[in-house]
């Protein structure tokens, strides 16, 4: 069982996995994909979305993985910019793009597996012509040779940003032919971040369309002798039953996950054994650390938190016990990176003061951003790079995030940093899921506002928030509107659109 891949408990050998691999190499070989070319990915998490990805190892290719909650035009925006040649898809997520806008590029298909089928509503009989124009993959794998070549410099993710100000930028890494392979540093990270060793289990429930369960998957594999479960989505009790089942070690988990198995009642969360766990990584938003605490207490000490960005890779690590005495923290720079804290001016600031973070991390090498019309210098200082959020150093260099530089919110001249209140919302028995965000005020610039997901049958108002708020936050940090949503625009991986909401 050692290196095989299961997607929702259905196992594909890893010699298997290879062999097809070797052969989707050739046969997009055949259909003109040279080393440095784009191929872009629509699909759901599936064992044959790192077919793809394993691939692109063998042709020199970048990959740019596409959110499959996106609209046309946005997918079809990010594949322009690419200029990706290639676009691989689930087959009934190809139906909605307009071969016409795509004249130039190869459209390629898998069957939408079984296990997908059964967990999202798909219909299967919509007649589609884009499909029926497109390759289908699996039937040109049966009369395909395995490539007969060794993996070529690995160019790894070509990611986008999610386009909060504006169209989604490319982050681009520059083309390095050296001989040391980059899917060197995967297997590093396989050791160094992830602390796999052989005979590992590996559970990712995440999206494989974000950066960082992506790359953990990639770690996995280029790990070798560890073995990968892919969940099609996340289900807390599901979740639990896999850990319990198949003894998994290793899992990737954010704070709405958590937030979510935190709900399950009591009773449920008894039936499981998660004694096998070892290690569980949380990347994206920053972690509450009332939620980490109740983790903790759960599973036992196993969370690690880094702070990452697609830009720049996994940034600092923080163990359960820092985390302990380091409430709030995400952590110390990773071995061979270097932090900033500067302000707008670009001049460094101190020990407990809050300015953007920049970071120096050569591991991934250098990128440029497509679909940019500004200049470097915006997130550039020397080497470092900044991804727009702010937080400061204390005096042992544990980095504190205060959150966004685009969310802050400032109101009657004070900063408002909307992390902060939503890690004391959530807490309130009403509330199943909450943002917070600044809307325009013409007394005092900008006013905080709540939007809200509550319990079926229950609701809330100001006043009942207010008495909640009591002694916890500050009252100039207090919502003065509230609004109620059926369910808030997250993504699966949490990490929430707000500026869907201040457009609402």
């Amino acid at each position: 069982m050692n290196g095989n891949l299961y997607l929702d408990g259905n196992p594909t050998p890893r010699a298997e996995f290879e062999i097809r691999s070797k052969k989707l190499a050739n046969l997009l070989q055949a259909q003109g994909i040279e080393p440095n070319d784009t191929i872009a990915i629509l699909m759901r998490n599936d064992t044959k979305y790192l077919e793809v990805i394993q691939a692109c190892r063998y042709l020199g290719c970048y990959f740019v993985p596409l959110n499959w909650h996106s609209v046309t035009t946005e997918i079809e925006h990010i594949i322009q910019d690419s200029r990706a040649k290639v676009l691989v898809a689930h087959k009934d997520l190809i139906k909605q793009l307009e071969q016409p806008k795509l004249s130039e590029v190869l459209l390629a298909f898998f069957p939408t597996p079984e296990e997908v089928i059964d967990n999202y509503p798909i219909d299967l009989q919509q007649p589609s012509c884009t499909a029926d124009l497109a390759l289908d993959i699996e039937l040109s794998l049966q009369t395909t040779l395995p490539i007969d070549s060794t993996p070529k410099p690995f160019r790894g993710m070509f990611a986008y940003t999610s386009g909060s100000t504006g169209r989604p930028k490319g982050i681009k890494r520059k083309a390095d032919d050296e001989d040391t392979d980059k899917y060197a540093v995967y297997q590093g990270l396989a050791k160094s971040l992830m602390q796999l060793t052989c005979n590992d289990k590996f559970l990712v429930a995440a999206p494989l369309y974000h950066s960082a369960p992506n790359t953990l998957s990639i770690c996995t594999l280029a790990a070798s002798d560890v073995t990968l479960f892919i969940a099609t989505k996340f289900d807390p009790q599901a979740f639990l039953s896999t850990i319990d089942k198949s003894k998994i070690t290793h899992i990737y988990i954010v704070p709405t996950m958590m937030i979510r198995l935190l709900k399950l009642p009591q009773h449920i969360r008894d039936q499981y054994d998660l004694s096998s766990l070892k290690f569980a990584i949380s990347t994206g938003s920053a972690c509450p650390s009332e939620i980490k605490l109740a983790m903790i207490n759960w599973f036992g000490p196993i969370f690690y938190e880094s702070y990452g960005a697609s830009e720049i890779g996994f940034m600092t690590l923080i163990s359960s016990a820092e985390a302990i005495n380091k409430p709030g923290s995400v952590g110390k720079i990773v071995p061979g990176g270097d932090i900033k804290i500067l302000d707008e001016s670009k001049q460094q600031l101190g020990q407990l003061q809050a300015g953007l973070i920049y970071v120096h991390l050569p591991m991934f090498g250098e990128f440029e951003y497509t679909n940019y019309d500004g200049e470097s210098s915006a997130y550039k200082y020397e080497n470092y790079v900044s991804v727009g959020d702010i937080g400061y150093l204390d005096s042992e260099n544990y980095l504190f995030i205060n959150d966004r530089q685009k969310d802050m919110i400032i109101s009657g001249g004070a900063n408002i940093f909307p992390l902060e209140i939503e890690s004391v919302l959530i807490h309130m028995d009403e509330i199943v899921d909450c943002a917070i965000f600044g809307a325009p005020d013409p007394e005092y610039g900008e006013k905080v506002v709540a939007a809200v997901q509550c319990h079926p049958q229950k609701t809330i108002t100001l006043s009942q928030m207010y008495d909640f708020l009591e002694g916890k936050l500050a009252r100039f940090k207090y919502p003065k509107k509230l609004e109620l949503h059926e369910k808030l625009p997250r993504e699966d991986s949490g990490k929430i659109f707000k500026q869907k909401l201040r457009a609402s």
